[in-house]
């Protein structure tokens, strides 16, 4: 019983954390790369993109789940379909009433959140499969994953894309300020342009990846030598 427990513990805690690092929906599975490059070029728009992601992740994983046993096999994607299709009409109809400056700056992203391929992904992979609890932490990990990732990228293109932070200019219910650090009006710009185009995000991406593998590699290399040096240690005091 306490075996069971334990396992179910931990299964939880893999739905939960696989998404945010391990199984990051960005950087390991390369899905969701549209938004991921369209709506990186503003902070705030990066955050935006990633709550709203998140809430319409968490309301399909959880209605599939609930209704993974009375779905037709044979019309599960079409059902699915439309279960996030109405979560992407909520996230629209309340970000366009009460947040129209987000709306407008993530525009036809925020629609392309129906054929979402991690939305939709985790809802056939992982909600039509697991329970209700296990689904609601599956999508707030990989929600959380997911907005992190595009949060970074959208830092390092706006910091040397523009040279400064802007805030208040998406979420209007804060004061609008701008934060320098490459760039002081009238005294320096170290800001270049390019980071705020495709190209830039691109890069930004591309570089964020080669560190991600280099350190998963030098992690599995390392994790080997060890164990060769295990094994001889083994090997000799065994000879002895």
């Amino acid at each position: 019983m306490a075996e069971a427990t334990l396992n179910l513990k931990g299964e939880r805690k893999e739905a939960f954390l696989s998404g945010i690092w391990k199984a990051n929906p960005l950087f390991v599975s390369l899905l969701g790369m549209c938004p991921a490059l369209a709506v990186t070029t503003n902070f705030e728009s990066a955050i935006g993109m990633g709550i709203l992601f998140t809430f319409v992740l968490l309301g399909s994983n959880v209605f599939v789940s609930l209704l993974r046993k009375i779905i037709p096999e044979e019309v599960t994607t079409p059902c699915y379909i439309v279960i996030i299709a109405t979560f992407v009409t909520i996230v629209k109809m309340l970000c366009e009433a009460f947040l129209p400056e987000l709306y407008t700056s993530l525009g036809v992203f925020l629609s392309l959140l129906v054929v979402n391929c991690i939305v939709l992904g985790r809802s056939e992979a992982y909600a039509s499969k697991n329970t209700v609890l296990n689904s609601t932490l599956d999508a707030l990990g990989n929600g959380i994953g997911f907005t992190w990732a595009i949060c970074a990228i959208a830092l390092v293109r706006e910091i040397l894309g523009t040279g400064m932070i802007t805030f208040g200019k998406v979420f209007t219910f804060i004061p609008e300020y701008s934060l320098p650090i490459l760039k002081v009006e009238g005294v320096y710009d170290l800001s270049i342009e390019f980071f705020q185009r495709s190209l830039g995000g691109f890069l930004v991406l591309g570089i964020a990846l080669a560190i991600i593998a280099a350190s998963s590699n030098y992690k599995k290399n390392k994790k080997r030598v060890d164990e060769a040096l295990a094994k001889n240690a083994a090997s000799v005091e065994g000879g002895n």
